[in-house]
């Protein structure tokens, strides 16, 4: 459990420290989901750049005046196969850590809305309650989990 929510002490009992601990995981699981897939993204687009710049120098120039001949050039060259592959296979993965993403974003976000609205629930007491805005400016400064609104 991570060292600030185990510090809450009386402000929170430990089912409520759970449900932190479990939205920080999900926002850390969303964050580095949402780096990877970034990550590969611009792959594909450097990598796409790059082999469509390759082919325009090395195949569509010298080889301009027949479809044929360029066509004949580009299956000989078992090097734009292997361009071909990486390129497909990158944007493939790319579409699935997007999915992830998403999925991950929507969890994170549910169970950041569900601790907004049984807020009521986790702090029943006068005092809890009053104090409750500690608890949510720790989450806001230390993992960057607003907890105050349910929008983004």
């Amino acid at each position: 459990m991570e060292t600030a929510i185990m510090m809450l002490d009386e402000r929170t009992d430990q089912a409520t420290r759970q449900m932190l601990q479990k939205v920080v995981e999900r926002k850390n699981k969303f964050d580095k989901l949402k780096e990877w897939h970034l990550l590969v993204m611009w792959a594909v687009v450097l990598l796409s750049f790059i082999y469509f710049a390759y082919l325009f120098y090395q195949v569509l120039q010298p080889y301009s005046y027949s479809f044929a001949a360029m066509f004949s050039v580009f299956v000989n060259q078992t090097f734009n196969l292997y361009c071909l592959i990486t390129i497909i296979g990158l944007f493939g993965w790319m579409n699935v850590l997007r999915q992830k993403r998403e999925k991950a974003e929507k969890e994170y976000q549910a169970l950041r809305c569900e601790i907004i609205d049984k807020s009521k629930d986790l702090w029943k007491k006068e005092e809890e309650w009053k104090n409750r805005h500690i608890v949510y400016n720790m989450m806001k400064k230390n993992y960057d989990i607003n907890l105050f609104h349910e929008n983004k």
